[in-house]
């Protein structure tokens, strides 16, 4: 092919990939507002449009009815058809979903675990899921891949788990499992990184172009990073881990792990022990604290672990001077409690001109952020040259 052939080639792949991703992040558009969007003309959107539902990546609908002045637009839509499957394996369950491309979650399963679960497991347990599916929920599904969430560092270039250390997972080839087990492609993660680009794309940090999220989950605390509106994933895919930094403690008797790192003072475990519980997801976490309010050793947790947190997110907005932070999992059931409280902590622990306007924002995609961020994962591929379907 000539270099103006790979030109024409390249152009048309990225105008493919931008109408697609504006209907994927936007929801359904008409072509009239597409047009706008992009800049192009009307008989170039129409193509477009056209090679799209040819792939089986978009469906056109009839034009929205409230829309009554000029000549109606069909609304160009992602096909309700595709999805990814997205994986969460964690200490206490593995859960498993299908994301639409419209992000919505189609179907999920959550499968507890008594005892920690291998890598070659979870593919096993994956691929059955998948086969399940196959013959109901997603009969008539076309299953672009594999997303999956891990509480861990994972190499970003091939998906290797380098560190799960609450799943006992070292070097763990996952990707390689899961291609083997299931016949699709997989793309691994870290599970609060891709939470961060949910709740960018979706949710709470949406429009926004610095932020800091923190992720609290049953294997401890991750984190992401939005710079500019990009993720930052640092030179191995590693960034964000602040679950493992040292934790400012301002007096002894608030320390509980000698020489732990934040994840080991701020715990959803220990939540739980003063609670008296074994496990709870978010909600349930929510109202057993709300119940248990006025019991001394309750509030006296809740209090330390707010205020170790204060210091940690003081020492990220001195860092990165970020516009909001947003807080998932137990951190948000934390934050709830008195939002306006921690941010004013925070806020007296940081630089005066980097924290005075600063939001602490809870997720607003809750259970489902990592779900619908291992999809956006999957879905990363098909985004940028959806010819490849």
């Amino acid at each position: 092919m000539s270099e103006q052939g790979r030109t024409i080639e390249s152009v048309r792949r990225a105008n493919l990939g931008g109408i697609l991703a504006i209907v994927h992040r936007e929801g359904p558009q008409s072509r009239a507002a597409l047009t706008e969007a992009t800049g192009l003309n009307r008989s170039t959107i129409a193509d477009l449009v056209n090679t799209l539902a040819g792939y089986g990546l978009v469906e056109e609908r009839a034009p929205d009815p409230s829309h009554r002045v000029g000549r109606p637009s069909p609304m160009v839509a992602v096909h309700p058809r595709v999805v990814a499957i997205a994986v969460n394996p964690e200490v206490d369950a593995v859960e498993i979903a299908a994301v639409g491309l419209d992000h919505g979650i189609r179907v999920v399963e959550r499968h507890p675990q008594d005892d920690l679960i291998s890598p070659e497991d979870v593919a096993r347990l994956v691929a059955r899921q998948i086969d399940d599916w196959r013959a109901g929920d997603l009969a008539d599904a076309c299953i672009l891949g594999v997303g999956f969430a891990v509480p861990g560092l994972v190499r970003s270039d091939d998906g290797l788990v380098r560190d799960a250390p609450h799943l006992r997972w070292t070097d763990a080839p996952l990707r390689d499992l899961v291609t083997a087990a299931t016949g699709l492609p997989v793309v691994v993660g870290n599970d609060a990184t891709l939470g961060t680009v949910a709740e960018h794309l979706f949710g709470a940090a949406r429009g926004i172009d610095h932020v800091v999220y923190l992720n609290g989950g049953a294997s401890g605390i991750g984190g992401g990073i939005i710079v500019n509106g990009m993720p930052v994933a640092g030179a191995g895919g590693y960034a964000g881990e602040f679950g493992q930094n040292r934790p400012g403690i301002a007096t002894l008797a608030d320390r509980r792990a000698r020489d732990g790192v934040f994840e080991d003072e701020v715990s959803r475990a220990r939540l739980l022990s003063v609670l008296g519980l074994t496990r709870a997801d978010d909600r349930e976490l929510a109202a057993a604290l709300a119940d248990a309010a006025s019991q001394p050793s309750v509030a006296g947790e809740v209090d330390r672990q707010r205020r170790i947190l204060a210091t940690a997110l003081a020492n990220a907005v001195n860092v990165l001077n970020p516009s909001a932070i947003v807080l998932g999992g137990f951190l948000s059931v934390l934050a709830d409690l008195d939002t306006e409280s921690l941010a004013a902590e925070v806020r007296a622990q940081a630089m005066p001109p980097c924290g005075e306007d600063l939001r602490i924002l809870p997720a607003e995609l809750a259970e489902q952020r990592l779900l619908i961020g291992a999809g956006e994962a999957a879905f990363a591929e098909i985004l940028s040259n959806p010819a490849a379907v």
